[in-house]
């Protein structure tokens, strides 16, 4: 990954669930991990670099975190992946101006969404 004078680089999130965040990411979204010992694992090559450390505290909308989104061409698609590998949809699909997205739970605790801007299939 290019590193670009002060532009985001690298994100790191808490989990409670270190071996269930990699494995849900890396069935869903395809993602590799390196470890760095038992209580870190990085990724790469998915648009931002980063990794995730074992952690009591998660981050969600609710406590006042970022909220970092994918982009989807098939969103129905992407929700049953993510629900079928043990994500938790907290917010169904709904529509915005500019698209649709719905917000989800990973077994490690941390809220991400998926957004499209193609229409309901």
């Amino acid at each position: 990954m290019d590193k670009q004078h002060e532009k985001l680089n690298y994100v790191e999130f808490g989990s409670t669930d270190l071996d269930g965040s990699k494995g849900f990411f890396s069935h869903v979204f395809g993602w590799r991990f390196t470890d760095y010992g038992p209580d870190y694992s990085a990724f790469d090559q998915q648009g931002l670099e980063g990794g995730f450390f074992t952690s009591d505290q998660t981050a969600s909308q609710e406590k006042g975190s970022a909220l970092l989104v994918f982009y989807s061409s098939d969103l129905e698609q992407t929700l049953a992946k993510v629900a079928s590998h043990g994500g938790d949809i907290c917010k169904e699909i709904f529509e915005f101006p500019g698209g649709r997205r719905f917000h989800f739970i990973e077994p490690g605790g941390n809220e991400f969404a998926v957004w499209s801007d193609q229409p309901a299939g």
